[in-house]
């Protein structure tokens, strides 16, 4: 029976790249594998046809080969390119499969040697996350081994190659026709392992050791922000490169002011008087005292904004604002003549215009209109 074309086969266009084809092959090789179509001929048959065609595909020479003559270009019967033989079904299957089952060469094993990224939390006043400072921390980590210069191996000695998997750091297994790389149970994926290890460490190239860094905290930083010093990490096994560290920042809860992004909230304050005559008061700010000028009749809860006056986000240009909550003080402690002079004073409202409290009378306005409905 005539074979099919190729590209056919798979599904893709005579331009696919190797992405596509992978995708295509993985596809079909997922649909027809015969673990997954126990004594189904006709499966098994498509799951070969589609394993011929990805290896045909992805290999430069014979995809040349077999765009210029077809199938006779790799025929080995033919004097092609060599056909179904060449890198075996294995070596497809494990490439296409490879990062599911935890393949991937070489390049895997070097990421695995990484050392873990570590997290660390500074606590800040405002004034020093507002204003930027310098701070030292000790971090508790694994850092290089000195007396084998992070090898794992004695002084005087040298790791060698792995016969179990002959430096590759990888083994394969095979289950019927499924193949599938693993890492090697000998070296742990190293592809080399330390007949003599180094008393200090042990064979792992490193140690657990208290590190002193100096942390540079720029100015305008806010709880949650992380700042990430690369390579502060934890050092690699047997001499991989080390990860990072993670400088998490809170800022502690200040005594007057409060943090909201770029402003600054505070409460004022003031005597009933001041509220009721108005005046000027000073109010404090991270730069120092400003005056504010408190209009009469000034009530609890008024807002007074105070520009430029806040902080300036470590992502921002422009700073934020001030703002001042007005808290009207009641006096307390008040000697006989002075509890005489306010009983005075309230006299003196009863009969005046009740406009003199705006804010009382409509409230006692609805409070009235709220029991008449009820007792409609």
């Amino acid at each position: 029976m005539a074979k099919r074309d190729f590209y056919e086969v798979l599904g893709v266009a005579k331009n696919a790249t190797d992405d596509e084809m992978k995708k295509a092959y993985r596809r079909l090789a997922m649909k027809y594998h015969p673990d997954r179509n126990p004594d189904n001929k006709e499966a098994e048959e498509k799951f070969k046809e589609a394993n011929e065609a990805y290896e045909m595909l992805t290999n430069a020479d014979k995809r040349a080969a077999y765009d210029r003559y077809g199938h006779a270009g790799v025929d080995p019967n033919m004097g092609g390119g060599g056909g179904a033989g060449g890198a075996g079904f294995g070596d497809i299957f494990g490439d296409v499969f490879g990062d599911i089952f935890g393949g991937g060469g070489r390049g895997g094993q070097q990421r695995s040697n990484r050392g873990a990224d570590l997290g660390y939390t500074i606590e800040l006043d405002l004034e020093e996350a507002v204003r930027g400072t310098k701070a030292q921390i000790r971090v508790p980590t694994m850092v290089e081994c000195e007396p084998c210069d992070g090898t794992g191996a004695k002084k005087g000695t040298s790791a060698t190659q792995c016969r179990t998997c002959n430096g590759s750091g990888q083994v394969r297994v095979q289950q019927g026709f499924f193949v599938m790389s693993q890492t090697c149970p000998t070296c742990h994926g190293r592809g080399k392992v330390i007949p003599s290890p180094c008393s200090s460490c042990h064979g792992e190239g490193r140690v657990r050791k208290q590190k002193t860094l100096e942390v540079k905290i720029p100015a305008g930083v806010d709880t949650g922000d992380r700042i990430r010093l690369t390579g502060e990490g934890e050092a690699g096994a047997h001499g991989g490169p080390a990860g990072d560290l993670y400088v998490q920042v809170s800022v502690r809860d200040h005594r007057i002011f409060k943090r909201d992004g770029a402003d600054l909230y505070c409460e004022v304050p003031i005597d009933f008087t001041v509220a009721a005559l108005g005046g000027e008061i000073e109010v404090p700010t991270l730069d120092g005292r400003v005056k504010l000028r408190i209009p009469d009749g000034t009530q609890t809860g008024k807002l007074f904004r105070l520009k430029g006056k806040g902080v300036k986000p470590i992502r921002s240009h422009a700073p934020g604002d001030m703002l001042c909550r007005i808290v009207i003080e009641t006096p307390v402690h008040l000697t006989a003549k002075q509890k005489e002079l306010l009983k005075d004073f309230q006299a003196s409202l009863d009969g005046e215009d009740r406009k003199q409290s705006p804010n009382k009378e409509s409230f006692l306005s609805g409070v009235r209109k709220f029991f008449d409905e009820m007792t409609k």
